[in-house]
């Protein structure tokens, strides 16, 4: 049992269940805001340790408030995907761990934020501690669950999400690398672009540290994961498309052939290794050859 594993056992009940959808709702909240004034979100609820320090205390968690796009259309797709894939990360980690990882990316933002302000003394950089790098490693992280996935690329070329997670990885060394050329490094704006490529440090860490702890957990490995996926899809297709047998039986063993019928003892599964909806009793669940 790793260091998650005794946290959630000791924590977990205070887990907030389905967390980004209280989320989403602060992000649409700060898309209406900044509708309003969009000076607002800067003026009081940006990441901003120089105000912190002098009382502000609230930038503390209201830096989240920061939405995802700032046009109608984006604004909604956003939400959804943010939703979408958030949900996802949910159900295969559970909620606990997903409260673990938004919540520590948050503070590892917080932290970053105040280590540039006191190496600096500006806090022109705010802007890239906001929620930003927070979504783009939850990107990173819904890609490695679900690599298969596909989205449809400007509405219509499908796109395995392993492949945008790419490109969402090459965005983030790019934003690291500014910080290192002459172009990008001098004067205000070289600070700028340091504070950017350290907020996608962190959320990265963020990233590294979760998936290091869970390497040698079989539940949260992406083989697992897309095998639950699958599995659960299969038995939601035999649901739809359930027979009805001799009898009026609705189970019936691809082996031996035995229904409930027959036996009332009898209980039936289907495996997940198979290739099409096949049940089997539970003497030959685990005995029968898989089907290709």
């Amino acid at each position: 049992m790793n260091w998650l594993d005794k946290l959630e056992k000791k924590f977990g009940r205070y887990a907030i269940t389905n967390l980004m959808l209280y989320i989403v709702i602060i992000y649409g909240v700060g898309f209406l805001l900044h509708m309003l004034n969009p000076e607002f979100y800067f003026q009081w609820l940006a990441l901003d340790p120089a105000m912190i320090l002098k009382g502000q205390v609230w930038r503390l968690v209201t830096f989240i408030f920061m939405p995802p796009a700032y046009s109608l259309f984006w604004i909604l797709l956003s939400l959804y995907m943010a939703y979408f894939i958030g949900r996802s990360i949910e159900s295969a980690w559970g909620a606990f761990r997903f409260n673990l990882y938004y919540f520590s990316g948050m503070l590892f933002t917080v932290i970053a934020a105040f280590i540039m302000y006191f190496i600096t003394g500006t806090g022109i950089y705010s802007v890239g501690f906001g929620t930003t790098y927070i979504s783009m490693s939850l990107f990173l992280v819904f890609a490695s669950l679900y690599p298969e996935t596909q989205f449809l690329l400007f509405f219509v070329i499908p796109v395995k999400v392993k492949w945008l997670a790419l490109l969402d990885a090459a965005y983030l060394g790019w934003a690291v690398l500014q910080a290192f050329l002459p172009a990008y490094g001098g004067g205000i704006n070289g600070v700028y672009y340091r504070g950017q490529a350290l907020a996608v440090v962190v959320s990265l860490l963020n990233f590294i540290i979760y998936f290091l702890s869970s390497r040698k957990n079989s539940r949260f490995r992406p083989s697992q994961i897309k095998r639950k996926v699958n599995y659960k899809n299969k038995i939601n297709q035999a649901v739809r498309e359930r027979k009805t047998y001799e009898g009026g039986a609705k189970h019936k063993c691809a082996v031996c052939g035995q229904t409930e019928l027959d036996n009332p003892n009898l209980e039936f599964r289907y495996c997940s290794k198979c290739h099409g909806n096949y049940e089997y009793c539970q003497e030959h669940l685990f005995t029968h050859k898989h089907v290709e």
